[in-house]
């Protein structure tokens, strides 16, 4: 498919089809790569899809617990190194 670049204030740009938009699942923002002479266009994934789910899973099995509490880590660094 060919498209014209069109100006778009001080930059320029490409328009994409509706139907393209459509079938690549890109809806509200794009992720953008450019390797030599390639750009390519992909849908932008939210990184942190899911994350809400394995959250809760970590909670009900007692794995979101800090492990360096004071408890877990014995030693007097804090005390005799840390300068403010």
């Amino acid at each position: 498919m060919k498209l014209p670049i069109i100006r778009i204030g001080n930059s320029q740009g490409i328009r994409l089809p509706k139907a393209v938009l459509e079938q690549c699942g890109i809806e509200e923002s794009v992720e953008l790569a450019v390797v030599g002479n390639t750009i390519t266009i992909s849908p932008n994934l939210s990184v942190r899809k899911g994350w809400a789910d394995a959250f809760l899973k970590m909670h009900q099995s007692g794995d979101d617990q800090l492990i360096d509490g004071a408890n877990d880590i014995v030693n007097n660094w804090d005390e005799t190194e840390w300068q403010w």
